[in-house]
């Protein structure tokens, strides 16, 4: 870390799944940080026992920093921490900088980089992949929009928790790479999900199917990960929610309207989710095979010593 990097104050606001490593490995690598807490103290109280501050609002976050993450659910969380009430336009100084690393529509991406400019802040998007065991390892995959002098500024801060960076181009580039990286992993999800449930039906069990599939050319890492769930039972495999997965899949029908494209295998993926968020919104993206599943009277249910 350069002299100049480390004088860089960082923000941090979201410290959920993925939010409490990322700032965990900021703040572990020497910069000063402030966050802002939540109802779940468990992941602030881990902060400032490394160092870091606490803030009241998100406000009070800008005030404290020259560079302000934001990790949260999608666009509409995004623009009530920027616009709300004791947000953080309130406290932003002109030369400070907005990261998104949320998964948010590029619309309204933007829109708020617009409006952030007219205040003298630069506004960039920097959405993730990979898990919160990445996240806390400091391994993440990230990908970049900004101005190269933007990126340049962000990359040791960006170094501190990702193992691979990507600039793919200006703010809004990163959103829209995030949805179409989206798409081909849920793709995959409803794939995988689909042919199980036909799979079962034709008496051909997981085991059996995965036999195949595993270390042969259709195999992948996230079709390992994918499986640990229908296979040993592994909640926690990949920790991403069919809730998340499902507001995805809504910003890419909204993004593929907008650039007037048909979006058919888009489309069918969106319902696949759609069923499932019904059923269990706090469910995790693997379950959508036990759910395809029971729509289709198969049961995907996991075993455990021979036994559903």
């Amino acid at each position: 870390m350069t002299t100049t990097a480390a004088s860089e104050k960082i923000g941090f606001i979201g410290l959920g799944l993925m939010g409490h490593g990322i700032a965990k490995n900021i703040v572990d690598k020497g910069y000063a940080l402030t966050f802002l807490g939540r109802k779940n103290r468990a992941p602030a109280e881990d902060l400032l026992g490394r160092g870091a501050k606490e803030a009241a609002t998100s406000r009070d976050v800008a005030v404290a920093s020259d560079i302000v993450f934001i990790c949260v659910t999608g666009s509409r969380e995004v623009e009530s921490i920027i616009r709300g009430p004791g947000g953080l336009k309130e406290g932003l100084k002109k030369g400070s900088v907005v990261v998104d690393c949320s998964t948010s529509d590029p619309t309204s991406t933007v829109a708020l980089a617009a409006e952030l400019k007219a205040l003298g802040v630069d506004y960039v998007d920097a959405p993730l992949s990979r898990t919160p065991k990445e996240a806390w390892e400091g391994t993440l995959d990230a990908m970049v929009g900004a101005s190269d002098a933007v990126f340049a500024r962000l990359k040791p801060v960006l170094d501190t928790w990702a193992g691979r960076i990507v600039h793919i181009g200006d703010t809004g580039d990163g959103h829209r790479m995030k949805l179409l990286n989206n798409f081909i992993s849920l793709g995959y999800a409803a794939i995988y999900s689909e042919a199980l449930a036909l799979a079962e039906k034709v008496g051909i069990s997981p085991p059996r199917f995965d036999s195949v599939i595993r270390n042969g050319r259709m195999d992948c890492g996230f079709y390992q990960t994918f499986m640990r769930w229908t296979l040993e039972g592994d909640r926690d495999a990949h920790k991403f929610t069919i809730a998340n997965a499902f507001k995805d899949l809504t910003y890419l029908e909204s993004m593929a309207g907008s650039a007037g494209i048909a979006n058919p295998l888009g489309n069918a993926t969106k319902n696949a989710f759609a069923g499932a968020f019904v059923a269990g919104p706090d469910q995790y993206v693997p379950m959508l095979a036990t759910h395809i599943g029971k729509v289709n009277g198969v049961d995907l249910t996991p075993t455990k010593d021979g036994k559903r």
